[in-house]
C-alpha cells in the first residue's frame, strides 16, 4: 500500500444473478476510482460463502471459507457496504459475514450504498448502523441510496441521473477519507481496546 492511501474494502451482497446489485457496485467502485486515493478491495460476500451458523472456534469447512475473507477485512481502513433491502432488513449473506468477525471492523469507517424500492434501502441500512455500533465501527450519516432501482439504471447498467448520484458518492468518499484517516492515526498511536 502506498503511505497515505485508504485501504478500502467494498462489500458487496447480491450475485451475479442478481438484476440490480452489480450495476450498483460496478458503478461505486468506478465513482471510488474517480476519486483516488484508494486501494479498493471488491470482496463479494456471495463467492464468500460463510456458513449462517457463526460458532467459536469455526469448523474446519468454516475456517477454510473465512481464510479468504478474515484477512482482507482486517487490512481493511474503511469500508463501504453496498446493500439490498428485503423486508425492511439486509441480506442474510451480509448478517453472516459482520457476525463472523468482530476485532475487523473496530475504530473503522463504515459508508453504506443501498438500493430497493421506495425506501432505497435506508430501512436496512438503519438496521446497519445498530449492528455495527455494537461492533465498536463508525457509520457514516451520509449514505448513496438508489429509490426503486430498477428504474434508476439503463440498459447497460448506467445511471439515468449521472450527475447527481456522482455527487452524492463524492459527498460520501470525502467523509469516509477524513473518518478512515483519522481513525487510522488514532489506531497506530493508541492501539483499540474493546
Amino acid at each position: 500500500m502506498s503511505q497515505g492511501r485508504i485501504r478500502l474494502a467494498v462489500l458487496t451482497s447480491s450475485g451475479p444473478e442478481s438484476r440490480t446489485g452489480p450495476a450498483v457496485a460496478e458503478w461505486f467502485v468506478e465513482q471510488a476510482r474517480k476519486f483516488g486515493g484508494f486501494d479498493i478491495d471488491v470482496v463479494s460476500l456471495p463467492e464468500a460463502n460463510l456458513p449462517v451458523l457463526v460458532t467459536r472456534p469455526p469448523s474446519a469447512e468454516a475456517a477454510e471459507r473465512l481464510a479468504g475473507i478474515s484477512p482482507r477485512l482486517a487490512a481493511a481502513d474503511a469500508f463501504v457496504v453496498i446493500t439490498a433491502e428485503y423486508n425492511h432488513a439486509y441480506p442474510a449473506v451480509l448478517k453472516s459475514a459482520i457476525d463472523w468477525h468482530v476485532d475487523q471492523w473496530h475504530a473503522k469507517p463504515v459508508a453504506f450504498v443501498c438500493y430497493g424500492g421506495r425506501s432505497a434501502g435506508l430501512r436496512a441500512v438503519e438496521q446497519l448502523r445498530l449492528v455495527f455500533s455494537e461492533l465498536h465501527a463508525v457509520t457514516l450519516r451520509d449514505s448513496v441510496s438508489f429509490a426503486n432501482v430498477w428504474d434508476q439504471f439503463d440498459d447497460e447498467g448506467r445511471p439515468k441521473d449521472p450527475e447527481g448520484i456522482a455527487l452524492a458518492a463524492k459527498n460520501m468518499l470525502n467523509q469516509l477519507v477524513w473518518w478512515a484517516q483519522s481513525l487510522r492515526e488514532a489506531r497506530e498511536k493508541r492501539p483499540f481496546a474493546a
